[in-house]
């Protein structure tokens, strides 16, 4: 169905792509995976022809349909049912034909032909399912979208997408805007999409459970992989170990022959022998060997204080903002070793909850008591707009790090990989799992016993959410945790709090357990 062969493509002269080919036939789900900045995203914009690439050629099989969530989100008076149906421009040309020829029964007979081949007669209950499934239920699918928030519009426009069903999909980090209970309706929904996609993502457990392919983007090249994410690493991993095992045993041979050649070249007897061994090492080959990148490993500072046991409880509390309730009537206490997962739909109050227990958010009703030593590192999505661009990460720290000598600031940026030159690059130029390393470094300058997460993975590719769980996992404060990475909760969080219906209460098992019971609504 599509077919790239030996695609080049560069920026200012810096190749991004080189000599890429791959193949998607009619019912393939591939995964596209490789650290940040490899040119994953560019990938698809060049088979989309947004970008125009320098040589090779792209092959698409005629008639079939290829399409991207769009990046304008979808705003007006539309509601988001009207936004689904309204891209269908086929069903829409011919309903409109229908009309145009009311007084024509052998018109209208033909159009319905079409319109039945199309499945269009079931398209609203289709738009209704997908929207259903990305958390809007039948009040908000007949709101206006001007009403709902950027991240809820974004849900929309890759509804509208699903809802069309192209023959090939392809889709940039889809979970960035969902969250657990989206993000799991989504896995389920491309685990059985009945054509072929390409899936971005640094989500392990989503990975592994929706594709059959890994297509690997490294040092420009791709590499391709039958299974899924696990197997792909598997059979790396082999093929690495393989070829460092046939290096090492031609290296041996090597070594044996030119020890020949040393003590005998110049002995006329054995000069011929001497000559045959020295073109057979001429000819040994040894097999490329792909070494990782490195990882800038996360190092989350001690704790300056050991504090008892309950650090923060709170009682009979209400939450909100203004005259609106969202979380009523919430009791519990906070442990200094517990692991929490929050979770629960959007909009139900996971980060109001984090930012009370943050000490951002004041009750408005109930009581909140902390220990006096208790300091908390709050990370947040906001916190990346704070941010200067024209700053460095030094200068940025040397600010909020008021009266340090450069060595400790050097020292603690150092912790979460800023080391040489990069501690004086402008933030600005910094990718974006640059920029969460150093809202980490900012959040961590008081050594905080207790960790808020809201999101922290969004930035993170697959090796550095790795990087983090370790980190987490040794940390010796709590940590309270808000994501849509599966794989990420089920192996830093011990405990999990679903909010739901404006109250907090504990699921007694594990995450996998939780994705289970939200799905039976589906």
């Amino acid at each position: 169905m599509l077919t790239l062969q030996n695609i080049n493509f560069s920026i200012a002269g810096k190749p991004i792509l080189e000599d890429v080919s791959l193949h998607i036939d009619g019912r393939q789900h591939a995964g596209l995976v490789g650290r940040n900045g490899s040119g994953k995203s560019t990938l698809l914009k060049v088979i989309l022809e947004e970008l125009e690439h320098d040589s090779g050629k792209i092959q698409k099989e005629n008639g079939k349909i290829v399409l991207s969530v769009k990046q304008e989100m979808p705003d007006g008076n539309l509601t988001p049912r009207e936004f689904l149906l309204s891209q269908d421009k086929q069903r829409t040309k011919l309903l409109k034909e229908l009309e145009e020829n009311a007084d024509a029964p052998e018109k209208m007979a033909e159009i319905y032909d079409k319109l039945i081949a199309i499945k269009a007669f079931d398209a609203e209950s289709r738009a209704a399912v997908v929207l259903y499934g990305l958390g809007f239920d039948e009040e908000a699918q007949n709101r206006p979208l001007s009403s709902f928030s950027g991240g809820f519009r974004m849900r929309v426009a890759l509804g509208a997408i699903l809802f069309q069903e192209p023959d090939l999909l392809l889709l940039d980090e889809p979970t960035n805007h969902l969250d657990l209970e989206t993000s799991s309706w989504l896995k389920k929904f491309l685990k059985s999409y009945p054509k072929s996609f390409i899936l971005i993502s640094h989500d392990r457990d989503f990975l592994n459970e929706t594709v059959d392919t890994i297509f690997h983007l490294k040092n420009h090249k791709i590499t391709k992989y039958s299974g899924n994410f696990d197997t792909f690493i598997d059979t790396r991993s082999m093929k690495q170990k393989n070829a460092e095992e046939y290096n090492a045993k031609m290296e041996a041979k090597r070594k044996h022959m030119m020890a020949f050649v040393e003590r005998f070249q110049y002995k006329a007897t054995k000069a011929k022998q001497a000559q045959s061994r020295l073109k057979s090492i001429a000819k040994i080959k040894f097999l490329p060997v792909d070494s990782d990148d490195p990882t800038v490993a996360f190092n989350f500072p001690e704790p300056r204080y050991v504090l008892q046991s309950n650090i923060l409880t709170y009682d009979r509390v209400f939450l909100g903002y203004g005259d609106k309730v969202v979380l009523k009537n919430i009791s519990g206490t906070i442990m200094n070793d517990d692991r929490i997962a929050i979770v629960g739909a959007n909009g139900n109050g996971k980060t109001t909850f984090a930012k009370f227990l943050a000490g951002e958010l004041k009750q408005k009703k109930g009581t909140r008591e902390a220990d006096g030593k208790l300091k908390i590192g709050f990370y947040r999505q906001d916190l990346f707009e704070k941010l200067n661009s024209e700053k460095s990460p030094f200068d940025f720290l040397k600010d909020i790090m008021s009266g340090e000598n450069e060595q400790n600031i050097r020292s603690h940026l150092g912790r979460f990989g800023f080391s040489g030159d990069k501690v004086f690059q402008k933030i600005g130029e910094l990718s974006g799992g640059e920029r969460s390393r150093l809202v980490f470094a900012t959040l961590t300058v008081d050594a905080p016993n207790l960790l808020i997460l809201d999101e922290p993975t969004n930035h993170l590719d697959i090796e550095m959410r790795e990087s983090l769980i370790a980190s987490l996992t040794s940390y010796k404060g709590a940590v309270i945790l808000i994501t849509h990475d599966q794989n990420f909760l089920n192996r830093v969080a011990n405990s999990i709090f679903v909010i739901e219906n404006a109250s907090i209460k504990q699921f007694n098992d594990d995450i996998r357990n939780y994705e289970k019971s939200i799905m039976v609504k589906f």
